[in-house]
């Protein structure tokens, strides 16, 4: 890599361009954009979550003081925010999804030998949703509630490298239950999921595709105990029984025999049910990969705190999930950057790093391998592997 190249120019150098132009090619018609292309306004918006731009009028006061440079950051067109904006409200958002989700299929592939804190050879997932709260007079598309709009973001988190394997955007609307009728199911992968995907015939399909879940139990389920295996009761641990479901519905939904398991978190003093459909691993394994779920709150927490997914610089539905999308290959990216570099930085100092740095011709490596920059809270222990989250930052 070219060290008279800017910051920014040497972090695209990461993206792969044919794949961009193969993903514009599938949802444009052969007519191209004459004076601002689509690769002008990725980098547009990529730009303004590396730098925590506030609106359109902010990006392009930014990028026009420094409009010598915009040749060199790979932006060929003029910029303007009447241009962008009209950018996101017309360009189909699916574009900026395959795109970031080929990103994510190389980043997953960077970390797929990653620990994450179980010893485990099976691919692990923490399914969860997120609220992003909109105003329903600007958003009206997205509603949610009488007065309150917002859209959802389901998400499917590897926990190799907590990198997002899975997102379905929807309005407030929907339920997320209702992402289990569209997620791949991959067999002998565990599916780790709160209350709010509890649904026996939906679980009974993932069954069948051989992938295992668990998934914490609703507090009235009718079960009858067909065994009990001994458990340690000093790990926490309350129960472990082989059970059948009770009643016509739920026997009908889940035909088979599940695994209950009571477990007594005593930092938190409650008692915790989780089912399964995996009898192999043991009881208190099962638990702990279902504490792992946190992990995706986490994601969660850092991505609105960290990027621009909460303010948007468009109101319709096209420019709220380009932009979205865009944050995602954004995170993603920098994710890739720091295992290639194999930069031991948090994801937060990455960042932080890069928000200043865009404009210089330092090289990635000596920014990124600087120990000076590492964060004073990168060793908290509660933090995630990949990045901390940093509160009150």
């Amino acid at each position: 890599m070219n060290t008279g190249k800017l910051v920014f120019a040497q972090l695209m150098d990461h993206l792969q361009l044919p794949v961009f132009r193969k993903c514009v090619k599938q949802y444009t018609a052969s007519v191209k954009p004459v004076s601002f292309s689509y690769l002008d306004q990725f980098l547009c918006m990529a730009f303004a979550q590396l730098t925590y731009r506030e609106s359109l009028r902010d990006i392009e006061a930014c990028l026009r003081a420094h409009k010598t440079k915009l040749y060199h950051l790979g932006i060929r067109g003029g910029v303007a925010r009447s241009t962008l904006a009209d950018a996101n409200e017309t360009r189909d958002w699916r574009i900026y999804r395959d795109f970031s989700l080929h990103l994510i299929k190389t980043a997953r592939a960077l970390y797929a030998k990653d620990s994450f804190g179980i010893e485990l050879n099976n691919t692990v997932y923490a399914l969860d949703t997120t609220t992003i709260e909109l105003c329903l007079a600007l958003f009206p598309w997205a509603r949610y509630k009488k007065t309150l709009g917002a859209v959802k973001l389901h998400t499917l988190l590897d926990l190799r490298g907590n990198i997002p394997a899975f997102i379905h955007i929807t309005d407030g609307k929907v339920h997320e239950v209702n992402v289990l009728d569209i997620l791949p199911f991959e067999a002998g992968s565990f599916y780790i999921m709160d209350r709010g995907f509890f649904d026996f015939s939906r679980l009974y399909v993932l069954h069948q595709a051989q992938a295992f879940f668990v998934i914490r139990a609703k507090t009235k389920v009718g079960f009858k105990r067909i065994y009990s295996h001994p458990v340690d009761k000093e790990t926490g641990l309350r129960c472990d029984q082989t059970i059948r479901l009770r009643g016509a519905l739920a026997g009908k939904d889940y035909p088979q025999l599940l695994r209950r398991i009571k477990f007594y978190d005593e930092e938190n003093n409650k008692y915790l049910i989780f089912l399964t459909n995996n009898f192999d691993l043991p009881a208190l394994v099962i638990a702990k990969l279902y504490k792992s779920r946190w992990q995706v709150e986490l994601f969660f927490k850092w991505i609105k705190q960290h990027l621009r997914i909460k303010a948007f610089f468009g109101t319709s539905e096209n420019a709220v999930k380009t932009q979205i999308w865009i944050a995602i290959g954004v995170y993603v990216l920098v994710a890739i950057v720091k295992k290639r570099l194999k930069s031991e930085l948090s994801l937060y100092t990455i960042l932080q790093i890069l928000s200043l740095t865009l404009f210089e011709k330092t090289h990635l490596n000596q920014l990124l391998d600087d120990s000076s920059n590492k964060n004073t809270q990168d060793n908290i222990p509660s933090q995630l592997y990949l990045f901390d989250f940093m509160t009150g930052q």
